[in-house]
């Protein structure tokens, strides 16, 4: 039999995704592996995703990522999906599962092995998750699966707030509060894990607005901004001596989960977090 030319397909489906790094890890996972799968960032804008779904499905991906804004609606369109995703209305990586398109959300999970793997705390312990879109329902249902007791989520709009609140207590063993945010919101002064799952801080240097001050010993600060090491809501808990964790590792943990996903191999993560340090010129954990 003659060369073969044909590749895999793999990619993000989002708007917008220019600035969506994942390419960075995932190809260079690939070419260490020697797999012929190239990793494409499409943008399909909102209304298309159907679409795209199809084209996805007659041209064989072996598998997507679904970014902003389309992590609800796909849900419509796969044969499967996982019960973490299901419980949380979102999902974000696509894959085959015994010819059948499955979904899952690495969000979480990708968080949780990052404060694990930081040897976090996790069961009996108190959360604040300051916004309430994808990220955040992600990463409480995660947190609720791993032990956690109380997640508080402080979210501007009390609709979206109260239904992850809603998720929380109704569909997980936590118990779940919401808090309204307006103006400088403080912190309960018992949190063990407070992160910020807003966009905040992703094309500026700016900060979520809340009284620093309340940032204490003993707290854990999470961000889920993918694209920089060192946002100015994590460079306020350095300053304060505190246990950091950014969205870069998360965004590994989660790349890596997508990788074994979609090629049934184990994820060479040395590899992903190497091409991510090159890219932003950062030293990770």
């Amino acid at each position: 039999m003659g060369k073969s030319y044909q590749k895999q397909w793999t990619g993000v489906f989002g708007d917008p995704v220019d600035d969506n790094p994942t390419v960075v890890m995932e190809q260079a996972a690939f070419d260490a592996a020697g797999i012929p799968m190239e990793y494409l960032t499409i943008q399909v804008k909102k209304g298309q995703l159907e679409a795209a779904m199809q084209g996805m499905r007659a041209m064989n991906f072996t598998g997507i990522n679904i970014t902003m804004p389309h992590k609800g609606e796909v849900l419509k369109y796969l044969d499967e999906i996982s019960e973490s995703a299901r419980t949380m209305g979102a999902v974000n990586t696509v894959y085959w599962k015994n010819g059948r398109l499955a979904g899952e959300n690495t969000d979480g999970k990708g968080f949780l092995k990052s404060i694990q793997d930081g040897k976090v705390p996790i069961e009996g312990k108190k959360a604040v998750i300051l916004g309430a879109g994808g990220a955040a329902r992600a990463i409480a249902v995660e947190l609720a699966a791993a032990g956690i007791r109380k997640i508080t989520i402080i979210n501007g709009n009390e609709e979206h707030g109260r239904s992850l609140v809603d998720i929380i207590n109704e569909k997980t063993s936590a118990e779940g509060v919401f808090v309204h945010w307006k103006g400088d919101v403080h912190i309960p002064e018992d949190t063990d894990i407070l992160v910020n799952a807003t966009p905040v801080g992703f094309v500026d240097d700016k900060k979520p607005a809340i009284v620093y001050e309340d940032l204490k010993e003993g707290m854990t600060v999470c961000d889920v901004i993918p694209n920089k090491a060192w946002t100015g809501f994590l460079m306020e808990a350095k300053d304060r001596g505190l246990k950091t964790f950014n969205g870069l590792q998360m965004l590994i943990n989660q790349g890596a989960i997508a990788y074994e996903l979609w090629t049934g191999k184990k994820a060479p993560v040395d590899v992903m977090r190497a091409a991510m340090e090159k890219e932003y010129g950062v030293k990770l954990p």
